[in-house]
């Protein structure tokens, strides 16, 4: 198994909630106000259950928005994964990544990483992002920082998982999510595939669109292949399930925990059954 391989799990997603109101980003892209509001309240907390192919489980990520005191539209994003059963004995890991956000467009600020991974490896690295004046300052562990200069505004890794929710996609469209790794910044495409429903999620029989975004950079993880990612259909966009090819086999994030106080009850937008109800046993999650 790929050490870096949970990575692949913090890739960007899309989402489209029809009919919503939106208002333009970067005089290009536009995001739904109803989205952002849903999700930036504070509270929102996700759990997920991480298993390698064949259905074996290797760990846990855990993802939350907190909202910061204060007026100035400042949040956390936080994630914490961590290895569970058999997998601890071959290679343990327990990672948390905490990105602050400010702003209509939740743009990143500062970026923390700390890695704590097999017998002893540990790293901590430390991004900071002037997006006004283009300028990105970066040091791992006490090693000497670095700077980088990016000609427009640009999210990171991790931030772009919950910026892409918002994006008013349609399916078949693309649309493009500016993202700094690898020291550059890169149009990330992302495009998005018809809807279908997936039954028996923690958030019931839901209405989602399968979303895939082509990353040209490495990051922070090794990946080998495509990463799917499974969207409900709705003004809160829950990521229902993950799946990132790696280097040997895959990953699956599957959704067993979600908590919104500002999430109100979205039945109304599953009322009606796609199509493509009928859906693969591969995409049925509680089986």
């Amino acid at each position: 198994m790929n050490k870096k391989g949970f990575y692949g799990l913090l890739c960007i997603v899309a989402v489209i909630l029809p009919g919503s109101v939106t208002f333009a980003v970067s005089g290009e892209i536009e995001i739904s106000q109803r989205v952002l509001q849903a999700m930036y309240q504070g509270g929102e907390k996700l759990k997920y259950r991480v298993s390698w192919t064949g259905g074996i489980k290797i760990g846990e990520l855990k993802m939350e928005i907190v909202k910061l005191p204060g007026d100035n539209e400042e949040y956390e994003l936080r994630a914490r994964v961590k290895d569970s059963g058999i997998f601890h004995f071959f290679y343990p890991v327990d990672d948390s990544f905490v990105t602050k956000v400010q702003g209509a467009k939740r743009l990143p600020v500062s970026y923390k990483v700390v890695q704590k991974e097999g017998r002893g490896y540990e790293a901590t690295r430390h991004t900071r992002y002037d997006q006004l004046n283009g300028e990105i300052w970066y040091q791992k562990n006490d090693g000497s920082p670095k700077t980088y200069s990016v000609e427009e505004e640009v999210y990171n890794e991790f931030s772009s998982f919950f910026y892409t929710r918002l994006l008013p996609l349609v399916p078949g469209t693309s649309s493009i999510v500016p993202t700094f790794a690898d020291g550059k910044r890169h149009e990330v495409l992302v495009e998005s595939g018809d809807e279908t429903r997936i039954k028996k999620t923690v958030i019931g029989d839901v209405n989602v669109l399968s979303v895939s975004p082509r990353m040209p950079f490495k990051g922070l993880y090794d990946k080998a292949g495509d990463t799917v990612i499974w969207m409900s259909n709705d003004e809160c966009r829950v990521p229902v399930r993950i799946n990132s090819k790696i280097a040997i086999g895959s990953l699956t994030a599957e959704l067993v925990s979600y908590t919104n106080p500002s999430c109100s009850d979205q039945s109304e937008y599953h009322r009606n059954i796609p199509k493509s109800s009928t859906t693969p046993e591969a995409l049925e999650l509680g089986d």
